[in-house]
């Protein structure tokens, strides 16, 4: 198939771990012999121009390219850029934001309703976000399948244990993504401070950084290229995400996939592929029950070989097979 990528997150130069998720499944779509043409926003700035210049690279993409099928990643802005500017059948994932979005701003959700009409089919990340939309958006019923991202196994293998040195010190706590309220970094970090050893490590910048900086045992990494998040993991004993709300959680994945135990959110999608020999589903709101659930989850194998086992199960190949059959269907639609 001739699949025009588009999407709004993808990295680049400057934003090396902007839409990492979106560019593994192109990757893995490439290797199904497949021919791509990517139509991607690169970076974080740019505010409303960055979209413009993105629904005119749909349109010079759609012309010159002559796709079979265009996909589609968030269902606004990009999702819409790809319905009124693609000329082939349109498939669109969701993935979290875009759905949130919906009734929060003005004028987004008539513009979803437009892309749900015109899609020929929707994909949620998860199911929890599947019942978001459709609740939001009853013209999706019947359209949506749940298919994640998926995770890289062979960039996200199999690492050692915490070194004696680490053993002695107390376990590592890692947090990656931003930080932001939504990601529940304070109360994590206030969490940690009950504990009675370790070390805790953010790995993201945002605009709470301020109130995580300066704290006992705690060290904020910054914002760093994918490429360079298996280290962390590897010297992770458990990877924390506690978000207030959480539609999927890549990096749950991607730590479970490294042999790492974690802290997830019982809100959203991580109790669908988080089981509790790979971690421990907290409510994000109790800071007590957020470091129990930190003893709880440090006390697990390290590494822990069932995490891994869970995180096979949403393998970026198999997900890629997955986005293929939808793709196809759309396609053989059109031909048809």
């Amino acid at each position: 198939m001739k699949i025009l990528l588009v999407s709004q997150m993808y990295p680049g130069p400057d934003d090396p771990d902007l839409g990492a998720f979106v560019q593994g499944i192109e990757r893995a779509l490439a290797e199904r012999g497949h021919e791509i043409e990517l139509a991607v926003t690169r970076g974080r700035g740019g505010g409303k121009r960055r979209h413009a210049r993105l629904a005119r690279d749909v349109r010079r993409a759609s012309r010159q390219f002559d796709p079979d099928v265009v996909y589609a990643h968030f269902l606004v802005p990009t999702g819409l850029s790809a319905a009124l500017f693609g000329r082939a059948p349109l498939v669109v994932t969701a993935h979290g934001r875009d759905v949130r979005n919906i009734g929060a701003y003005p004028g987004i959700a008539t513009a979803t309703r437009f892309v749900a009409r015109r899609a020929s089919s929707l994909i949620a990340v998860s199911d929890y976000l599947r019942g978001e939309l459709e609740t939001k958006i009853p013209e999706a019923r019947g359209k949506i399948e749940v298919v994640d991202c998926g995770v890289d196994l062979e960039v996200f293998r199999t690492w050692p244990g915490p070194g004696p040195d680490q053993v002695r010190n107390g376990p590592v706590f890692v947090c990656v993504g931003s930080l932001i309220e939504r990601k529940n970094v304070v109360r994590l970090a206030d969490a940690f401070a009950t504990l009675d050893a370790g070390r805790l490590v953010f790995v993201g910048d945002g605009p709470l950084r301020s109130q995580l900086e300066g704290r006992p045992n705690v060290e904020v990494a910054g914002r760093v290229p994918h490429d360079q998040v298996p280290r962390y993991l590897s010297e992770a004993t458990v990877l924390c995400q506690p978000s207030t709300i959480e539609p999927f959680g890549q990096a749950l994945l991607e730590a479970m996939a490294s042999e790492r135990s974690v802290v997830a959110t019982r809100v959203g999608g991580p109790p669908e592929f988080v089981p509790p020999e790979a971690g421990v589903l907290v409510d994000p709101l109790d800071t007590a029950a957020l470091a129990d659930a930190m003893r709880r989850a440090a006390a697990l194998p390290s590494p822990n070989p069932a995490a891994r086992a869970a995180a096979a199960e949403h393998d970026v190949k198999r997900q890629a097979e997955k986005i293929e059959l939808i793709l196809d269907r759309a396609a053989r639609d059109r031909r048809a």
